[in-house]
């Protein structure tokens, strides 16, 4: 573990461990922890799919503990419902586990990692980074851990290198060396594909007409056989990965996919520039934004969404100053943007993404109506009404966060986002 990171401060100072007796014992968390992969498993007695998980992850982390060959441990984070309940779902776990009073420990540890749903198990290497989120999927794949600790490829690596053009020749990544890439998920079952698929060709096919040759996309399909692979492919002029290859359902685990169509841009080193891009290119298909790089700081009447990331999904800092004086609100988006350019740019090449979303309400849109109506605000009555500054955190239960500032600056936004991170800022509840 590195000097300035302590498993304590995710999960409290201590952990329950079985002994040899099967007894529950209690450990200092950092003495146990330390130089471990730590694999955090979200679930509850309650939950019937997490019932089910629970032997398959005992069998691995049994087989793992018997081989040596990788120091881990797993932890359990429960949502029981009781003590009890805990105490009874505990037994039958021989890994470590978070104490079951360490309630606000654990919801602050599910808030951190965006937890929905149960069961989740989310894969940290020895100096509390996140490897995977996804990790119930990889000891389902790879129940003897012949991969573990799961770290994973670099974009690079993940892409690979054989590709398919027109007509099933072999096309080498070298032919898209230094240019943009996208990376197309869809399928010909798909209506909606179906509409788009022609809208991106025509992008696709606009852009080398202008003699634009700095782009290359790449087809992932879900097609459900060959033949519809083969026919729906015949209908795009770029490259695509061979139909069932592994490296669709990596990079569909990558990228989160869980509806298609969906389209990825990466720049030419292969960092994601957006996830979004199917919204962009649908916005302006005529390429005059393209690539398509996000803003560190949002317009909330654009969307809900930042750097391909969802204010539903992550905490977003939003300031509303709808009837502002121009020149204030021009003050406020240049306050925000130091904050938004560094958090994004700490977190450039991570999937998880920045740390906080940042964005902007300078017109009464319905969107910017919404935030006050969910925090309880008043609507805006006049023009030269103070700023609000709101930290939303919907993953943490629909959590929110009023600053008491009356200016947007520089001092009050750091103070703001200081008090975030520390956790020192009141709690407050969205309202329906």
């Amino acid at each position: 573990m590195s000097d300035s990171f302590a498993m304590s401060s995710l999960f409290g100072d201590s952990l329950h461990i079985k002994g040899s007796d099967g007894k529950k014992t209690d450990v200092s968390t950092d003495s146990h922890l330390n130089n471990k992969v730590v694999l955090v498993y979200f679930s509850a007695h309650w939950c019937p799919p997490c019932r089910g998980f629970t032997p398959s992850l005992g069998e691995f982390y049994n087989t793992m503990q018997s081989k040596g060959q990788v120091p881990f441990e797993v932890v359990f984070a429960s949502s029981d419902r009781d003590e009890g309940a805990f105490n009874e779902y505990y037994n039958e776990m021989p890994f470590a586990s978070m104490p079951f009073s360490n309630r606000a420990g654990k919801e602050k540890l599910a808030a951190k990692f965006g937890v929905s749903g149960i069961p989740m198990l989310v894969v940290l290497d020895t100096d509390g980074t996140v490897l995977s989120k996804k990790g119930r999927n990889l000891v389902a794949s790879d129940p003897q851990g012949l991969n573990f600790p799961w770290k994973p490829k670099t974009m690079t690596e993940e892409l690979g290198t054989d590709f398919v053009g027109q007509g099933g020749t072999a096309v080498n990544k070298s032919s898209f060396d230094g240019k943009f890439v996208g990376i197309y998920f869809s399928a010909h079952w798909c209506p909606p594909c179906r509409q788009f698929t022609p809208k991106l060709v025509d992008f696709y096919n606009k852009r080398k007409e202008l003699g634009h040759d700095d782009f290359e996309i790449i087809f992932a399909s879900s097609d459900k056989d060959k033949g519809q692979f083969d026919e729906y492919f015949g209908e795009m002029p770029w490259l695509a990965l061979p139909f069932q290859d592994a490296r669709k359902e990596a990079l569909s685990n990558r990228f989160d996919v869980e509806g298609i169509p969906f389209f990825v841009i990466l720049d030419p080193e292969r960092n994601v520039i957006t996830t979004s891009a199917r919204n962009a290119i649908m916005s302006d298909p005529n390429g005059l934004k393209f690539p398509y790089y996000p803003d560190p700081v949002e317009n909330l009447s654009n969307g809900v969404e930042s750097y391909g990331f969802d204010i539903n999904a992550k905490p977003a800092l939003v300031v509303l100053m709808e009837n502002g004086d121009d020149s204030d609100q021009a003050d406020a988006k240049e306050a925000l943007l130091p904050f938004g350019t560094r958090l994004a740019k700490e977190k450039k090449d991570s999937a998880d993404g920045p740390e906080l979303l940042f964005f902007y309400a300078f017109e009464p849109s319905g969107m910017a109506s919404q935030v006050r109506s969910l925090c309880k605000l008043p609507a805006v009555e006049k023009s030269g009404d103070d700023p609000v500054m709101i930290l939303l955190n919907i993953p943490d239960k629909g959590g929110f966060y009023k600053s008491d500032a009356t200016e947007v600056t520089t001092a009050t936004v750091q103070a703001f986002v200081e008090g975030f991170q520390a956790g020192s800022l009141e709690r407050q509840q969205l309202g329906k």
